[in-house]
């Protein structure tokens, strides 16, 4: 009795499904949940999309690829883009067409130093002005340039992946990276007395394996799977390279009105899935320090990792600081601050192709080696991205910072500071300039309400000065390095030439690219301009 009562619901739900189903086709009824899946896939990714990119750049995105479906759109898209590409180039014809594509047959022996020569005389002037780029003062053929220049050459054979055949190169790696450490609060006590890190190829490589080792640091800790980072707007760009490469989510924060991290905006996107925030020491648009002691804090009270970008101010803010420049906290002496990331290869005036990633515990640094036990080619253990490393360019990193020493950093830094100051004040007496917000180091970025500052930075460039176009807002910085410490005078007088320039004639300069730079800024699709850039790296390397 008690089971015909329990089954007799269920008959008649079956009857009445049965009998509602009738008058659809079987076949109908066999595809409806495949349907309904796939539906509801779309659904999600759109959502998804929605999320991550917002509703404007969602449907914006949506109508471009749909437009380019119009036959004869996305042809004449192409077209134009390759007019922006070749403009780009300065020029319609590749540069590669006279390139050598295969070997000599007879080689040149040592004929092959002259012909090097030759190709260097086609190099722009650099000396005293390019923004960054150049660090060391005077010319590459003496003083600390021809130091390192030997030092590089002496052990250019070695490779410290043979750690038991080249133990030279592996106690300069150490002593770098220990000499580094304790420019950063590895000395003090609140740092725990654990810092320990390695050298890189340079700030992307440092900023890569931050984030990696946090990433994975974070899956042990705490079993983040879907691992999401946020950033500054003004942070690196290595850090969108790193999301793609790890496949971490990233939210880009606007600044604040001073332009550094805003830290509120920050905590509001924290979730269960973040494991890192960063800020920049300074950062690289505006020179100016990001809230390191309010991002700290933040990072600590939520149990995620901070990385400090300190790329460019790792060896000048040291001592600024000894030089009794006003210097906020900025290192591993914060609490929070779990992974700093220092250029040698810039102010450190070490040659190209180091820097130092810095961890504030060994428990950290273990995730970012890869160790492979089932190899054929037996045991393997590797430290960073790369498994052979030039044991030259550690070797000069390490010369360059005992031939300097303290002394010699707080000289060089006292100039550049001086020069920097001197930049800003002659700036502030161009009344048709300004400057983004204050300073904190050597760089000066500065913009316009009157004129077209890419204008301005055309006429510089016809000048011979090379400096960075920067955009939300449009503007251009000078990265101050030694380099340009001779020559302030005659940036300022250039500067003010080229203002009154466009002042006098505004418009496009011959051959300028402001009318690229304006245009990318102002368009509303951002893919169109990502499809630029990457064509125009494909044509260029």
């Amino acid at each position: 009795m008690e089971e015909s009562l329990l089954w007799s619901p269920l008959n008649r739900l079956r009857t009445s499904s049965n009998s509602f189903l009738s008058q659809y086709e079987p076949l109908a009824l066999v595809f409806a949940p495949f349907i309904s899946i796939l539906l509801a896939w779309i659904l999600q990714s759109f959502f998804h999309l929605l999320r991550d990119q917002g509703l404007k750049t969602t449907l914006l995105g949506f109508f471009m690829s749909s437009l380019k479906l119009v036959p004869g759109v996305k042809k004449y898209i192409d077209a134009e883009k390759q007019k922006v590409v070749d403009k780009l180039q300065s020029s319609g014809k590749s540069k590669r067409d006279d390139w050598r594509s295969e070997l000599p047959k007879a080689g040149l022996g040592v004929g092959v130093i002259e012909k090097m020569k030759d190709e260097k005389r086609n190099d722009v002037v650099w000396q005293g002005k390019c923004s960054g780029t150049v660090y060391i003062g005077g010319s590459e053929s003496e003083g600390h340039f021809s130091l390192i220049n030997e030092a590089c050459s002496m052990f250019a054979h070695t490779n410290p992946l043979h750690l038991d055949v080249f133990q030279s190169v592996v106690r300069f790696e150490a002593e770098v990276v220990a000499m580094t450490a304790a420019l950063l609060g590895s000395k003090e006590k609140s740092s725990g007395g654990q810092i320990c890190g390695n050298m890189t190829s340079g700030g992307t490589e440092s900023i890569l394996l931050a984030v990696k080792s946090s990433r994975d640091y974070m899956k042990a800790k705490k079993g983040n799977i879907r691992p999401e980072m946020i950033i500054p707007e003004s942070a690196h760009s290595a850090y969108d390279k790193a999301a793609q490469y790890f496949n971490i989510k990233l939210w880009r924060v606007p600044v604040n009105n001073e332009f550094q991290a805003d830290a509120k905006a920050i905590k509001r996107l924290i979730n269960k899935n973040t494991i890192l925030i960063v800020g920049s020491a300074p950062g690289f648009p505006h020179g100016i320090i990001d809230p390191i002691e309010e991002l700290g804090e933040l990072a600590f009270c939520s149990g995620i990792c901070l990385h400090v970008d300190l790329c460019l101010g790792g060896f000048v803010l040291p001592f600024a600081r000894k030089l009794g420049y006003p210097v906020p906290p900025f290192d591993f002496s914060v609490q929070g601050v779990t992974s700093i990331s220092v250029d040698v290869h810039k102010y450190g005036l070490a040659p190209k192709g180091t820097s130092v990633v810095l961890y504030r515990n060994h428990d950290i640094r273990k995730h970012q080696f890869v160790a492979v036990t089932e190899w054929s080619g037996g045991l393997y253990v590797s430290p960073t991205i790369a498994g052979s490393r030039p044991g030259g360019l550690i070797a000069g990193a390490w010369a360059a910072m005992m031939s300097l020493g303290l002394e010699g950093y707080l000289e060089h830094t006292r100039e550049i500071m001086e020069a920097s100051k001197m930049i800003q004040k002659g700036m502030k007496e161009i009344p048709e300039l300004f400057i983004i917000g204050r300073p904190d180091m050597t760089i000066v970025a500065f913009g316009s309400h009157t004129l077209d500052i890419f204008e301005v930075n055309d006429i510089m460039s016809s000048k011979g000065w090379h400096l960075n176009a920067l955009q939300r807002p449009n503007s251009i910085h000078i990265c101050v390095t030694l380099q340009h410490v001779p020559f302030v005078e005659d940036f300022l007088k250039d500067l003010e030439d080229s203002v009154q320039t466009v002042k006098e004639n505004p418009g496009p300069v011959s051959g300028g690219l402001a009318p690229i730079y304006g245009a990318a800024g102002k368009m509303p699709d951002r893919s169109m301009v990502k499809e630029l850039l990457v064509d125009f790296m494909d044509s260029s390397c």
